[in-house]
Order: structure tokens, then sequence, then C-alpha cells
């Protein structure tokens, strides 16, 4: 009897230990649940392109997570699309599809060198805006993921800013009713180091944004902490728009 109370003891004992253990395991699958979100979700379907610049500086890649978390969030109906700007052409990880889990599967870390770089990144948002459809049930969204500096004709505020490609690209997204939002981040060339190229390129992402429908999203001036406020902003300016005839 002595023996069977001693086993007794020795197992709650043993539970007590690993209850608060497993409270520690599981805590974080918990937390996760749309915590860096802040439970904040887009209400209505929408078709979303997201293009990334494959030459941003490499701390972008751990903003990954939360880039998958807001495209697994987005509502059922919704299409998404993935693609990197990088030197040569469009590289289309992801065709639209209503699968949104394998549209953020298709997100990969970047290259982050200027063996990536694009001749401008506007050149491949001409081409992403080619695979929308210009009439359709859901919002056309493209969100654009850049240092917005176009210096394919010279370093200068008028070439900048008055960029034929950019102007192209806003020529094309209004045919095709696309809202460009965007959200800059330094390339590791021109605008991680130079204080008035970043600033063109935010000029420039404001303004594709705005003659667009959209919104640029930037924290100061050179580089950026985190995407969890953008993707915030994002989703509350999405819940906004208004919805397709």
């Amino acid at each position: 009897m002595r023996a069977v109370q001693k086993f007794v003891s020795f197992l709650v004992s043993v539970i007590i230990v690993a209850l608060p253990v497993a409270a520690l395991a599981a805590g974080p699958l918990v937390k996760n649940d749309r915590s860096s979100l802040n439970g904040v979700r887009v209400v209505a379907p929408v078709n979303l392109a997201i293009l990334i610049q494959d030459d941003l500086v490499s701390h972008v890649s751990n903003e990954l997570d939360v880039t998958r978390e807001f495209i697994r969030s987005l509502p059922e109906g919704s299409q998404v699309m993935v693609g990197y700007i990088r030197s040569g052409s469009l590289q289309v990880r992801q065709p639209f599809t209503g699968d949104l889990g394998t549209a953020a599967r298709s997100l990969r870390i970047l290259v982050s060198s200027t063996s990536a770089s694009p001749y401008n990144p506007y050149v491949e948002v001409l081409e992403a805006l080619k695979k929308f459809e210009s009439k359709g049930k859901n919002p056309n969204v493209l969100l654009l993921i850049s240092d917005g500096l176009d210096v394919s004709r010279g370093f200068d505020s008028a070439s900048v800013l008055n960029s034929i490609d950019m102007e192209r690209a806003i020529a094309e997204a209004k045919r095709r009713d696309v809202s460009v939002f965007s959200f800059f981040a330094p390339s590791v060339g021109l605008t991680q180091r130079n204080f008035l190229a970043a600033s063109w390129g935010q000029s420039a992402l404001n303004r594709i944004s705005h003659e667009t429908g959209g919104k640029a999203f930037f924290q100061g001036t050179t580089d950026f902490v985190t995407f969890n406020p953008y993707f915030e902003q994002l989703t509350r300016a999405l819940n906004q728009l208004e919805p397709v005839e």
C-alpha cells in the first residue's frame, strides 16, 4: 500500500512540473494567431499582386512571416500573385491563385545584392499590371515593396519623380483599375547610403500610389523598422476601397 502511495505522489509531482512546460510550449501557438497584425483583417476579397524588389537590404527578408500571415488572412475568394523585381525581367513565383497557403509559401528570401538590381522597378511593375484582368468582381490591388528609385535616365529630381516608366505604369494601372500601394525599403545600392536618393524614391512611391488610388507607407527617411504597422494600415485602407460593381 505504501508503495502505491509513493507511486501516486511521484506521478502527481511529474504532472505538476510538466503542466507549466506544456503551457509554455503551447503558448506561442496561441499567441501567434493574428498577433502581429493585431486582429485587423481585410473584410472583402481582393485580387492582390505582391511585388518585391530583389536587391533590397537583407532585413526585408525578416518580414516574410508577417507578409505570409497577411496573405493567409485574406478572405475567401481573394486571388494572389507573388513576383520579384530583379535584373532582366519580372520573376513570377506564383501566378494569380485562390490558394492563399500556396501563395504565402511562394515567398522567398531576397538576393539582397546589386547583381539582382533591376533596370528600374517600374518596368517590372508595368509587366505585372498587365497580368490583371481589367474587369472582375474583386478590387485590383498591387503591393509594391521597393526603394522606388529610377535613375535609368539620370540622377536628378526631374528624371526620378517624372520617370517615363513610372508614368507608363500609372497609365496602365488606371486603365486596368488597379490601386498601387507601396512599402518603402532601401536597396543595397544607392538608397541605403544616400539620403537624397532615398527621399526621391519615397516621393516616387508616393506619386504612383496617390495617382492610382493607393497609399505609400514609409518610416523615417532611409530605412524601416518593421512591416507590421504597414500591413495594419494597408488592411484598413483596403477595407475602405469602393466595391466593384
